[in-house]
C-alpha cells in the first residue's frame, strides 16, 4: 500500500458494528470490563487513539506509534529512557523547547548534554563518550534548516550502542522516513504537518524497537501526557490530506525561496530545495522533496517586528505546518529562551525570520512579502 492511501485507510477501517466510514470519537474515560478486557481507562488506552497511533506507524514505516497530547509530551517521555550520570548529544540547531529541557530540567537530574553541528560527523564522533546514551536529531534543523546525514548519524549511534532519535516534524512522513535510514526513535509534533489545521496539540513517537516501545509504552501511562479522542480524530482527519497538503507546501517554499534569494533585501536564504544550500546534496538523497519551511536573513535587524506587521496575508505567529503561512522571529518568538550568545554562536542572529509556508496561492504571498521588504 503506497503512502497516500495509507494515510487514508490506515487505522480507520470501516466500524465493524455500523460500517460507519469516518473512525468514530470514543469520548469516554472509563470502560465496562463485563466482555472485555482490552479496554480499562482511557489514560492507558482508547479506540480513537489506536486508529491514530496505527496510522502514524504505517506513514513512517514503523511497527508502533504511541500518541501524545503535545509534542514536548513526547519528547519528555522519551527522555524516561535516560538515567542519572547519562550523556545526550543534541543538534545544536534545535528547536527552544528541546533547548530547555536539556538545559533547565536534564540537567537538574543529572543528564548532561553537548550540543553540536551534527554535519560534522568526525566530531560527533569524537563528542561519544562511554555514558553517552542517546543522540537527538532534527534534519531539517529549528530554524536554521541544516540537513544532516540521517543513516551516517545512525550507524555512528548504533556503533556506541546509544539510542538515535529524529525530530521529523519539519519534513513529516510525506517526505522523509528516518525509521528506514536506521534511526530507533522519530519524534513528532503532530500539532503541525500531519494535523495541518492549527486547531489541536499532539505529539508522537514511532519506533521500530520492541525493546523501546515496550518502555514509552509504560510511561505513556504513567506519565499521562496523553490526547484527548477528540484531537486524535482531528490529528485522522488532517493525515487525510498531508499528501496533497507537502505537494502544495514544497511547491510554494520552492518558489518563495527563489525570489527570497534574489531580493535586494534579503542577506541569505536557507532552504534545502536551493541547489547550492550545504543540504541541497544530503537532503535530496534522504528526503523526497524538500519541504514547506524555510527561513532567511534581512540585511538590516532594525525594526524587524514592525515589517512582519505590514504583511496582510502572511501571519506574524509561532508555530508551522498549518495551511495558512506563519512568519516568525526566532530571537523574540520560538527561541528567546537560547541565551542571545548561544543563538548568535548556532547563526540565529537578530535578523533571521522563520517562514513556514503555506498552501495559498503563491502569488498573493509573494506580492504579501514584497510589500512587507520594500
Amino acid at each position: 500500500m503506497r503512502f497516500a492511501t495509507k494515510a487514508i485507510h490506515f487505522g480507520q477501517e470501516p466500524d465493524p458494528r455500523t460500517g460507519a466510514v469516518t473512525a468514530p470519537i470514543y469520548m469516554t474515560s472509563t470502560y465496562s470490563r463485563k466482555t472485555q478486557d482490552e479496554y480499562a481507562y482511557a489514560r492507558g488506552a482508547n479506540p480513537t487513539r489506536d486508529a491514530l497511533q496505527k496510522n502514524l506507524a504505517a506513514l513512517e514505516g514503523g511497527e508502533a506509534a504511541l500518541s501524545f497530547s503535545s509534542g514536548m509530551g513526547a519528547i519528555t517521555t522519551t527522555l524516561t529512557l535516560l538515567q542519572k550520570g547519562d550523556h545526550v548529544i543534541v543538534t545544536d540547531d534545535c528547536y527552544g523547547g528541546v533547548y530547555r529541557i536539556f538545559t533547565r530540567i536534564m540537567k537538574g537530574y543529572g543528564i548532561d548534554s553537548t550540543f553540536l553541528d551534527l554535519r560534522d560527523l568526525v566530531d560527533v564522533e569524537d563528542a561519544f563518550r562511554p555514558e553517552t546514551k542517546m543522540l537527538w536529531m532534527e534534519s531539517p534543523t529549528n530554524p536554521l534548516m541544516k540537513v544532516v546525514d540521517l543513516r551516517e548519524l545512525a550507524v555512528i549511534s548504533k556503533a556506541h550502542e546509544a539510542i538515535s532519535v529524529c525530530d521529523n516534524t519539519f519534513a513529516s512522513p510525506a517526505l522523509q522516513n528516518p525509521l528506514g535510514l536506521g534511526v530507533d526513535l522519530v519524534i513528532h509534533s503532530t500539532t503541525k504537518y500531519l494535523n495541518g489545521h492549527a486547531d489541536l496539540l499532539g505529539g508522537a513517537i514511532v519506533t521500530n524497537r520492541a525493546d523501546l516501545q515496550e518502555k514509552l509504552k509504560f510511561s505513556q501511562n504513567a506519565l499521562g501526557a496523553v490526547p484527548s479522542p477528540f484531537d486524535c480524530w482531528l490529528t485522522l482527519r488532517g493525515i487525510k490530506t498531508l499528501p496533497l497538503r507537502m505537494e502544495r507546501h514544497c511547491d510554494n517554499a520552492e518558489a518563495l525561496a527563489r525570489f527570497l534569494k534574489d531580493h535586494k533585501a534579503v542577506s541569505n536564504v536557507h532552504y534545502p530545495g536551493l541547489p547550492d544550500d550545504p543540504g541541497h546534496r544530503v537532503a535530496k538523497k534522504q528526503m523526497r522533496r524538500f519541504g514547506g519551511m524555510l527561513s532567511f536573513e534581512l540585511r538590516e535587524a532594525a525594526k524587524i517586528v514592525d515589517r512582519l506587521r505590514r504583511l496582510e496575508v502572511i501571519l506574524p505567529a509561532e508555530s508551522l505546518g498549518g495551511v495558512e503561512s506563519l512568519i516568525e522571529h526566532p530571537a523574540t518568538m520560538t527561541h528567546a529562551s537560547v541565551p542571545k550568545e548561544q543563538r548568535e554562536r548556532q547563526g540565529i542572529t537578530d535578523g533571521l525570520i522563520r517562514f513556514s509556508v503555506g498552501i495559498e496561492d503563491v502569488e498573493d504571498l509573494q506580492e504579501d512579502l514584497e510589500r512587507a521588504l520594500s
